[in-house]
């Protein structure tokens, strides 16, 4: 059976859902007693109002003097605080693709081929959020690529597809380890965190993070096998990336 060389160009296409729970807003009485008063008390969006007396003035807040002095972090399991102020108290779940396109080269029966995409998640006072990936694996007319089930090291000669989210050493040095940047804490799901072990199946969360993060970057790293027998021809593929943030 001879050998056929055959050509893949992935084009990734991430689409964003989010889903945001605000509470209803609640208002108090001033902080008072016989002998004190607080006139001005802020959580959120304030902190620069000065606070005066005839014998002294205070413009910067706890929390800008906790940032300032590199102690302003607090964080558990459940949440993740940086103190400081101008912030909102508002929940906001952003994401980003920084790099859409997964290009492969010559797809080969002797060889596995890699490439790579990149897509960033922050999340603001919330408890977490969950990242899916949906799609087909990739196709050239009727003929599908089979996806691996299972987490399992690349297989030359045999038809499969894959991903995860992780630095890998094989088949080559390709991918990268989420980047949490200074205040990340996203982190790549069971089955897609093991270096040189790949999985795809559709509607499995990827990614995740269990409280507020900062922004936290993922690459994901594709690898396509072939055989022999492997129709001939260009194979694309689309995945759409499901954000979703929990309340």
């Amino acid at each position: 059976m001879s050998k056929r060389a055959m050509r893949w160009v992935g084009v990734l296409a991430f689409v964003l859902f989010a889903t945001f729970c605000i509470a209803t807003v609640t208002y108090a009485d001033t902080l008072s007693s016989t002998n004190y008063q607080f006139v001005e008390s802020d959580l959120g969006g304030g902190g620069l109002t000065p606070s005066t007396s005839p014998n002294y003035q205070s413009v910067l807040s706890v929390g800008d003097n906790a940032v300032s002095s590199g102690t302003g972090s607090t964080a558990s399991t459940h949440y993740q605080v940086e103190s400081g102020s101008q912030t909102t108290q508002d929940p906001a779940l952003t994401f980003g693709v920084t790099n859409p396109n997964a290009s492969f080269s010559t797809f080969s029966a002797t060889s596995t081929s890699t490439a790579t995409s990149s897509f960033s998640v922050s999340d603001y006072t919330s408890y977490g959020y969950s990242v899916q990936v949906l799609g087909n694996p990739p196709t050239n007319g009727s003929h599908i690529l089979p996806s691996m089930s299972i987490a399992a090291t690349p297989t030359i000669g045999i038809a499969q597809f894959g991903i995860n989210l992780v630095a890998n050493t094989l088949p080559a040095s390709f991918g990268a380890n989420p980047n949490q940047g200074q205040f990340g804490a996203g982190v790549a799901a069971a089955n897609y965190n093991t270096a040189n072990k790949f999985r795809y199946v559709s509607g499995d969360t990827i990614a995740s993070s269990p409280k507020s993060s900062g922004v936290t970057i993922f690459t994901i790293s594709y690898i396509v096998d072939v055989s022999d027998t492997t129709p001939g021809g260009q194979y694309t593929s689309n995945q759409t990336i499901v954000c979703t943030a929990t309340y």
